[in-house]
């Protein structure tokens, strides 16, 4: 029976490693009920049998989650996406400057905003660039910078240096996943510093996320949330899972 125990709870813990990120000792502790010597016992076996990397405090999957394509991601969601994008681009007033962050659910605004007057729009990548380079009465300004095949956004110095000219009545940021105690998740470092610089300089953020990335945790890259974000998703969404965002004093709307 122990050992029944023991192989469940470790096939457990790989799989909670990979859908969730870092494993730490002191968590799976608690979760499991059994003490801290145990959970090392473990993590010690399923490096052994090279199924998880030790870090300090706990250990990660070997296997980490692959971060997807912009065109894998464009089929995940679509009518969640649409539903959401199609709100928020109803929050856009006329004469405002907006920026646009890269990925399929900001890129899909782009769609909502062709015909508005008197609207700058920043574009942080491709999908928005595409959708609004003929919108002859939106004026739109590209951040520039180092293309990521994978997101089709910019980022690095030059998109860094970018927005240190610029500010924004409203940005509308994308995100791999995200949750309410360490915020938005990216792939990469250069990733959530562009976020970062992005609120620092917006009046108004917004964070639109479908229900499927809520309260996950794939990578270890992290732009923490700021006071007074909205964050938009879809009915899809449980109410565990934004009611964590609400407690931190997050507006949630849900579409």
């Amino acid at each position: 029976m122990a050992l029944r125990e023991s192989q469940a709870r470790r096939a457990e813990i790989v799989r909670l490693a990979k859908t969730s990120g870092l494993a730490s000792v002191e968590d799976l502790s608690v979760q499991f009920g059994v003490t801290a010597s145990t959970i090392r016992r473990d993590l010690s076996q399923l490096t052994a049998e090279g199924l998880l990397a030790r870090t300090y405090g706990g250990a990660i999957a070997l296997d980490p989650h692959p971060e997807s394509s912009l065109r894998q991601r464009a089929v995940e969601g679509f009518d969640a996406k649409r539903s959401i994008a199609k709100w928020a681009a109803g929050e856009v007033r006329p004469g405002e400057t907006v920026l646009l962050d890269a990925g399929t659910t900001v890129g899909a605004m782009g769609e909502y905003l062709r015909d508005s007057t008197g609207l700058t729009v920043i574009a942080a990548g491709l999908t928005a660039l595409e959708a609004l380079a003929d919108a002859d009465d939106v004026r739109v300004e590209c951040l520039g910078g180092t293309l990521r095949h994978l997101s089709q956004g910019f980022v690095g110095p030059l998109a860094e240096a970018s927005l240190a000219r610029v500010s924004f009545d409203r940005a509308f940021l994308g995100a791999d996943a995200v949750t309410a105690d360490r915020g938005i998740c990216e792939a990469e470092l250069e990733q959530t510093r562009l976020k970062e610089l992005m609120i620092e300089r917006a009046g108004t953020v917004y964070v639109l996320a479908h229900a499927a990335k809520l309260g996950q945790r794939p990578f270890h890259a992290w732009a923490p949330l700021p006071e007074g974000v909205t964050l938009v998703t879809d009915t899809g969404a449980t109410e565990e899972q934004v009611q964590p965002f609400r407690d931190a004093g997050v507006t949630v709307v849900v579409v």
